[in-house]
């Protein structure tokens, strides 16, 4: 996508975010909608590109969640993106409801959890068998040796979609958006304000919002900031069922499988006819540069066998299978948070830890009220920066859970 607004003359502006994908299309979108023409979004690619982790057709939104700092939030991600689609009257989130699965002997310990978390966040959930599930959704093959819970406010977002929007949004109302355009460094200008320097030239600020995914610390480094984070190449695949009318979003919910040793996910058709799966987490660990683009051959056959062994009618001729990165730290919660202990407090920070997207607006929004008033309505106290899990060198957990997902904690670099 060509960018249109390259052309311009103007070198300040109040607000400036780094990276316009997911979260930073968001924040570029929420700070136009306060700020104007007082806001510049800059991206190091292409807008819409392939190489990070807001991407592709779709996305899962849903309310259930292991841990009571998203469930108490996991609504208002609902209104932001609400807002967003009637503003652009394009339809960003489909319901489909949401269920998590596993094997009762293995897993549901991890099913208690996520039940534990929405009962005291008052978030309605039905908790059931296999035999139940399958009875519900006849896709599932599960019997009683498996246990599921079931809640109907979950479906998915269609990622390359809402970047798009809230790009074109935030250029409705003012804001400039400037692509191949990647950050150099950052630095004072002698009055205090931040300097910006690009290859297009240098732009100054009064508020910097960093949120470039895998490359944050690229960005960040010029400033002594460093985020403990590693980056995993992550892949879903997509298969041509011959059921396809058994895999829409009317008929079919998106998913989650909990096992000790991968969590399956799945969503129904939306973007092109297949069925699609994915593992959460576990990739190879790589940096940006030393990423491939070539798909896991051993964790596509797992997520084929997943589907042979419980979603079988979801089979059929590969399709494709498509790459991305996950950018996590140790404890894979985000980080939300300025600056300030490293002197920045005008620089706000963003960490989506690979499980962002279904809250990239709203968290969008929370960084423009940071931004524009210094605070933000919402509790994003357990997501800061000064956290043991990322000051503590020793903090090295043998595994975490996003969705469930396990991952090594890798060693870290002298």
């Amino acid at each position: 996508m060509a960018d249109t607004q390259t052309s311009t003359e103007r070198r300040y502006f109040e607000y400036i975010v780094v990276g316009c994908g997911g979260v930073g299309s968001a924040a570029v979108y929420w700070l136009s909608k306060r700020a104007g023409k007082d806001v510049l979004g800059l991206e190091q690619f292409n807008l819409g590109h392939d190489h990070g982790g807001s991407q592709d057709h779709s996305r899962i939104i849903r309310l259930a969640y292991h841990d009571d700092r998203y469930t108490k939030i996991t609504p208002d991600t609902y209104k932001a993106w609400h807002e967003v689609e009637k503003e652009s009257g394009l339809q960003l989130v489909h319901m489909t409801g949401g269920v998590q699965y596993a094997k009762k002997a293995e897993m549901e310990h991890v099913i208690d959890k996520y039940a534990e978390a929405m009962a005291a966040n008052n978030i309605k959930y039905e908790k059931m068998s296999g035999s139940k599930l399958s009875k519900k959704f006849p896709q599932f093959t599960t019997d009683d040796s498996y246990v599921a819970i079931y809640q109907e406010d979950a479906g998915l977002v269609d990622a390359a979609l809402g970047n798009a929007v809230h790009i074109q949004l935030a250029r409705s109302h003012g804001a400039t958006v400037i692509d191949n355009c990647p950050v150099l460094k950052i630095d004072r200008m002698s009055d205090g304000q931040i300097k910006v320097n690009t290859p297009k030239g240098v732009f100054q600020c009064r508020r910097l919002v960093v949120a470039p995914g895998a490359w944050i610390n690229h960005v960040l480094g010029s400033i002594g900031v460093h985020i403990p984070v590693f980056v995993t190449q992550e892949q879903v695949t997509y298969l041509a069922t011959p059921n396809m009318k058994d895999f829409t979003k009317d008929k079919f919910p998106i998913w989650i499988y909990h096992s000790p040793n991968y969590d399956f996910y799945g969503l129904p058709i939306h973007g092109n006819s297949g069925s699609k799966i994915g593992i959460d987490a576990g990739g190879n660990i790589v940096t940006p540069e030393t990423r491939t683009y070539v798909p896991d051959l051993v964790r596509e056959k797992a997520c084929l066998d997943h589907f042979r062994a419980t979603i079988p009618k979801a089979l059929g001729p590969l399709l494709y299978s498509k790459t991305c990165l996950y950018t996590m730290p140790p404890d894979r919660h985000f980080v939300i948070d300025t600056c300030t202990s490293k002197g920045w407090n005008d620089v706000i920070i963003c960490c989506g830890a690979g499980h962002v997207y279904k809250f990239a607006s709203l968290v969008g929004k929370i960084l423009s009220q940071l931004a524009i008033d210094g605070k933000t309505i919402y509790d994003i106290s357990k997501f800061n920066l000064d956290r043991e899990a990322l000051t503590n060198p020793d903090w090295k957990p043998a595994l975490y859970m996003g969705t469930g997902g396990k991952v090594p904690i890798p060693e870290p670099k002298l």
